[in-house]
């Protein structure tokens, strides 16, 4: 058995990034930077810091994005939306990014103010979708831009074909990144991303990974942004539903084979959806060979 049987011991150093979002209360933000603190040391590409339901955490968003920049050092993305704004809002927040030394935006459309699950209508004045949203900050910056994907399809698109349509129109905007919906199957991915190819949308394609412990909260979630949870990961989980170290160790390990995979068949960035924890996304990290920049 060779040495690439193991992915954790290849040679070739993946790229990885993680969201976080805005702390609400201070046990939260003491929380939050806790975890900073731990997976800082793995180099993250980028980090960034999601933006509430029409905008609701404008503000929070800001301070933890400055702050994340000023003492990391790290590239540091703020989630911008179309929602509740008009264009000269919107453009307002990206010119204040920008003076204060942010160069990378994950450019959204966004979820309505009632959340995930809601009828979408643009605002008055405002940006219409994703892709104008990015070509208007290409207008204001020469920011980095990243967008979301989806392998399954988003909830409001009427097809899988229409859904990539509306992607090539965020990348032909200036988009220089996609990163993906979570998911659970890897074939998913890798039919989504030869379609893209397919369609010429010739910018890295990064999975977006959420690590699972809490599998009713994932569940809710997977129903909201029109990912499927299969039959076998329910399996996993059943009957621990009071026993939070297995169901730890069980994410860990689906997350990590489901990465593993994504590796074999040439993925080398990752985007983990941290939800403010560390522990799932450094063993994770770690299971695929990311290791602290001063461990030996």
């Amino acid at each position: 058995m060779s040495t690439s049987d193991f992915p954790a011991r290849a040679a070739q150093r993946l790229k990885v990034s993680f969201e976080f979002s805005p702390p609400r209360t201070e046990a939260a933000e003491r929380t939050l930077w806790e975890t900073i603190t731990r997976l800082a040391p793995l180099q993250p590409t980028f980090f960034s810091v999601t933006y509430g339901a029409g905008g609701s955490t404008r503000q929070r968003t800001h301070e933890t994005v400055t702050r994340l920049k000023k003492e990391t050092g790290i590239d540091a993305a703020a989630h911008l939306t179309c929602v509740a704004a008009t264009r000269g809002e919107i453009d307002e927040i990206a010119r204040a990014y920008w003076d204060s030394g942010i160069r990378h935006i994950v450019a959204l459309r966004g979820d309505p103010p009632s959340g995930m699950g809601g009828n979408y209508c643009p605002h008055p004045g405002g940006y219409i979708n994703a892709a104008a949203l990015v070509g208007g900050l290409k207008k204001i910056g020469d920011f980095q831009i990243s967008v979301a994907a989806y392998p399954e399809k988003h909830p409001d698109s009427a097809d899988a074909q229409a859904d990539l349509d509306n992607l090539k129109r965020k990348v032909d905007a200036g988009a220089d990144r996609c990163i993906t919906q979570f998911f659970f199957e890897a074939d998913d991915f890798l039919r989504f991303r030869d379609a893209a190819a397919a369609a010429n949308v010739t910018v890295p394609i990064v999975p977006g990974i959420m690590p699972v412990s809490n599998f009713q909260g994932i569940t809710r979630m997977a129903g909201l942004c029109g990912s499927k949870v299969p039959s076998w990961l329910a399996e996993m989980f059943d009957g621990l539903d009071d026993d939070v170290e297995t169901r730890r160790m069980i994410a860990a390990t689906v997350a990590g084979d489901l990465c593993r995979r994504l590796q074999s068949e040439g993925v080398d960035q990752f985007h983990f959806y941290t939800l403010n924890r560390a522990d799932l996304t450094f063993a994770t990290c770690h299971l695929l060979g990311v290791r602290r920049h001063d461990a030996r």
